[in-house]
């Protein structure tokens, strides 16, 4: 994690902006015991005219600015914007920060390390990452093409690992050498590779439904949108197309982000016709080690991986929702997973995301274990926020 926070802290630069352009001042509190960095904070800015200028965050006391990300979105026929930043914020202490109006000022893309987007020429994969972690998830087309016998398509909701090894943009890299060469990011040529079966699995963070002894399953997505790129976070919406549980239709909708410095994607599932549903990790050679901690929410696999070993995990954002764990095993090809079983009201939130041995971020499964729990208890305590208008 040290290497990480020399990175944020190497690209913090230095602030010209008079204090008087100030349109808000944040302080940002941390009430545990240890410091914290990439958790981000959100402020909403909708009422600020943004014509012809940008916001940068500063911090009160330094004058440095840091980096920040302002996302626009709809919310019935409304555009709100939201500005985003990830403060430093030792234990115990709070900081003040200063968001001010500015010139307009164009992203520098050296720096959008959170990206996603839809893939047609690898028949119609989504895919995001950030700087640490990759991930993709499977389409209508590539459906069609098993439910009509045509080699090269996937039918899965799984969630599809990338395990890459170096902080910089792969995506687009990687998807042009498949085009080249089909295949091609099955190789590590020292940024990583896509080594991790998804098959029919839950793969990192699908969603299922308990019925009786086994597990319903939604199919490929249906449909996409993108929300946001940039330097601290990505998000989209994933749509599915209704699926049956022993007569019941359930309705799934996705929405989907990653941010700057974690290893876990957060998900805000919108979940009808259905009270539980459970996330699931794959299990895939059955030959790891299962830890759950139902008091913090969160379940972890760590498995010998080819030549190294992964962590996968989910974290409940309702610890008070969950209802159990379970190991299931099955003799059927992929549908072996562990499960965490939660309640659910319409929408459910969770992180899920894994740790790979050889990117050099977690060495043992005691690592990811901490990081899983580190976790839990920053989504449980968020850091307090209070924002205050107009300091003109």
């Amino acid at each position: 994690m040290k290497k990480g926070i020399f990175l944020i802290l190497s690209i913090v630069l230095l602030s010209c902006t008079d204090k008087s352009s100030a349109v808000l001042t944040v302080t940002v509190k941390n009430n545990l015991d240890f410091d914290r960095a990439f958790e981000t904070v959100e402020v909403d800015v909708t009422k600020i005219d943004l014509e012809r200028k940008s916001l940068e965050v500063v911090n009160a006391q330094t004058n440095e600015v840091l980096i920040s990300q302002t996302v626009y979105s709809d919310i019935e026929g409304k555009t709100n914007k939201t500005i985003l930043f990830q403060p430093a914020i030792a234990a115990n202490s709070e900081v003040t920060y200063n968001i001010n109006l500015v010139e307009e000022k164009q992203i520098d893309s050296s720096l959008i390390r959170c990206y996603s987007r839809f893939v047609p020429e690898r028949t119609d994969d989504y895919a995001w990452e950030n700087n640490r972690v990759a991930f993709r998830t499977f389409g209508p087309v590539a459906q069609k093409m098993v439910e009509e016998g045509v080699k090269g398509g996937t039918l899965t909701s799984g969630i599809d690992a990338w395990l890459k090894r170096v902080e910089y943009p792969i995506i687009n890299k990687w998807y042009a050498r498949g085009v080249i060469e089909k295949g091609a990011y099955h190789k590590d040529i020292g940024e990583g590779l896509d080594n991790f079966h998804v098959g029919v699995s839950r793969g990192v963070g699908g969603v299922a439904v308990k019925t009786d002894s086994t597990y319903a399953v939604s199919k490929n997505f249906t449909a996409w949108k993108t929300i946001t790129n940039g330097p601290i976070r990505t998000s989209f919406i994933l749509d599915y197309a209704d699926w049956d549980v022993n007569g019941n239709v359930i309705k799934e909708r996705k929405h989907i982000s990653l941010d700057y410095g974690q290893n876990l994607t957060k998900y805000r599932v919108e979940l009808s016709g259905t009270e539980h549903v459970s996330i699931g990790l794959t299990l895939h050679k059955q030959d790891g080690e299962v830890t759950t901690n139902a008091s913090e929410g969160w379940m972890s696999y760590w498995e010998p991986f080819d030549d190294s070993d992964l962590g996968q995990g989910v974290v409940l954002n309702d610890k008070e929702g969950l209802v159990d764990f379970e190991k299931y095993i099955t003799d059927k090809k992929d549908e072996s997973n562990l499960y965490v079983q939660s309640k659910v009201s319409e929408i459910i939130e969770y992180y899920a995301g894994f740790g790979w041995k050889k990117s050099g971020q977690f060495i043992t499964k005691t690592d990811w274990n901490n990081y899983l729990s580190h976790f839990s208890r920053c989504v449980d305590n968020p850091l307090q926020v209070i924002v205050k208008t107009s300091l003109k």
